[in-house]
């Protein structure tokens, strides 16, 4: 899923090519895509786009009207921008919003429908989408601790809740804790304000690294291969690859459709945590470190 770096860097290419300009119409392909049309989609034909902004893992467009088009890509969605008419959309387009100079295209891979289209009008319906996140770069230490000690929960979980953290997911995630050096599954209630200080600034470092690296590799071109595994992660995707800070093979615990990796020896003092498929599987041999494993 892409998250906060890689959202910023799509708003900043979508800025230099939006903004001031008139959308002619917004195509729809798929109809799962569309989750609310109040006004529809004929209301923002001729509306110049005025700003746009990220809110929380969703890209806001703002047109003349108060109208806004708010778009979340889920796991699979991405947006490509098409400079000529005679390029053809993907094939795995779910919606296309025409300019006169071009046209930005949402698609989506795989079978699974996630990514959503809401047109709304009105401040009050984009806030209504708004998770309630707390923007990371933007907030105080104090304000950061108070958040993460708002509910009790494991620290992989709380930093990928939406309605805790902004625009963080499974990968950077995996990032910022391995940069903190603190467990996956530590409880938020049990951190010291030392671990907690930690846990501040390696969220803000990784999270603006990542950005800057991000806008490097596109350069002057619309951000193609996003994605959440990465050349330069630590551990996200790099499960038994070497850690880059201690050289010991990367773990994971694989849960739902998600993982998480890190770093036995840098994370959990070399303690090998029991992914729940495995553990139970293998029991009694299953390994309890590093030096067992």
């Amino acid at each position: 899923m892409p998250e906060l770096p890689d959202l910023e860097v799509y708003i900043e290419h979508l800025e230099r090519r939006l903004l001031g300009h008139r959308l002619v119409r917004i195509r729809v392909t798929s109809p799962f895509v569309l989750r609310t049309a109040l006004p529809p989609a004929q209301a923002f034909e001729g509306r110049k786009v005025l700003a746009l902004r990220r809110l929380g893992k969703r890209i806001v467009i703002e047109f003349e009207e108060a109208l806004f088009i708010v778009l979340h890509l889920m796991i699979a969605g991405r947006l490509r921008w098409l400079e000529h008419a005679i390029q053809s959309a993907p094939r795995n387009a779910q919606a296309v919003f025409e300019f006169e100079h071009g046209r930005l295209v949402l698609t989506e891979a795989g079978t699974k429908r996630r990514a959503s289209v809401h047109l709304v009008q009105g401040k009050a319906g984009v806030a209504a989408l708004d998770p309630g996140g707390l923007e990371v770069l933007q907030a105080s230490d104090s304000e950061f601790s108070a958040r993460l000690r708002r509910e009790n929960h494991t620290l992989k979980r709380a930093l990928t809740d939406p309605h805790l953290f902004s625009g963080i997911g499974n990968a950077y995630s995996d990032e910022i804790l391995h940069r903190a050096r603190l467990s996956p599954i530590a409880l938020t209630s049990k951190l010291t304000d030392e671990e907690v200080r930690r846990l501040y600034e390696a969220v803000r470092k990784t999270l603006a690294d990542w950005t800057s690296r991000l806008r490097k590799q596109a350069g002057a071109d619309f951000p193609e291969k996003v994605t959440a595994f990465r050349e330069g992660m630590a551990v996200h995707g790099r499960y038994r690859e070497p850690c880059p800070a201690c050289g010991s093979p990367v773990q994971r615990i694989v849960y739902a459709d998600n993982e998480a990796n890190y770093c036995a020896l840098c994370q959990t003092g070399g303690r090998v945590l029991a992914d729940r498929a495995l553990s139970r599987l293998l029991k009694k041999n299953w390994p309890r470190s590093i030096d067992d494993l």
